[in-house]
């Protein structure tokens, strides 16, 4: 009977650890796919996954995000930030990989990459029959990334603390990505001019604590940066495609 509940328990085991790991791949899958029609690289999302990890580890202990920041919650936030983006599949090719300045109307509709974000997470949480925690907090994520702190972001102009935590976790690591790494369309900002331009923006883009965790840690983005640097390839894939767009 012994032998047989140590089989049982570890077949358990088992298929979790694959349940997970499949999990883990489908969830790179749809967020490559999203990164592969925008300027961004794959690289993008492992950055922005270890950036918001390492902000929710700095917190973890303090007053305002103690609570909600266990370690399961950072676990699943690591987890589910790389579909931060993932709406972005539904934007027309003409405004997604536009070079120039978006126009009001073209900035509106790419506005609405965020709303389309939480509903195909929710797409995906319905079939599945039930709530399950870290679509739910992909949905926050891909929803509230672009609130600001002031209440003038979009798509609900959420201010303070009525953005969800993991949304403003993802504002910053974002923000300083999109700064720091380099476009078909723009060279790299270095990275103590991306930390200025953040520590501006404390208190009206983005949460003041936030900031201050991130200029604790700044050493570890730009290490985390370093590790998962963009490749000429990476770089002349994203040029390849958008020439072909183009067509």
């Amino acid at each position: 009977m012994r032998d047989q509940n140590e089989f049982l328990e570890h077949e358990v085991e088992k298929r979790t650890r694959e349940v997970r790991a499949i999990q883990d791949v489908t969830i790179l899958a749809m967020a490559s796919l999203a990164e592969t029609r925008d300027s961004d690289t794959g690289n993008h999302i492992r950055r922005t996954q270890h950036y918001v990890r390492s902000l929710a580890r700095k917190l973890c202990d303090h007053p305002r995000f103690k609570d909600y920041l266990s370690p399961s919650n950072i676990a699943m936030l690591y987890k589910s930030a790389p579909l931060h983006d993932i709406g972005k599949v539904g934007i027309p090719d003409r405004i997604l990989l536009k070079p120039g300045k978006l126009t009001d109307a073209e900035f509106e509709i790419m506005k609405t990459h965020a709303a389309l974000g939480r509903d195909a997470i929710a797409h995906a949480e319905a079939e599945l029959g039930q709530d399950v925690a870290f679509l739910t907090m992909a949905k926050e994520i891909a929803y509230g990334h672009h609130e600001k702190w002031d209440g003038s972001g979009y798509p609900q102009g959420l201010a303070g603390d009525q953005i969800p935590i993991p949304a403003r976790l993802m504002a910053v690591a974002d923000v300083y990505d999109a700064l720091i790494s380099r476009r078909i369309y723009k060279e790299p900002m270095p990275h103590t001019e991306a930390v200025q331009i953040i520590v501006m923006s404390k208190g009206r883009h983005f949460d003041p604590d936030v900031v201050d965790a991130f200029v604790a840690i700044q050493d570890h983005f730009e290490a985390i940066a370093s590790s998962y640097l963009d490749s000429a390839e990476d770089l002349q894939q994203q040029k390849d495609y958008l020439a072909s767009a183009q067509l």
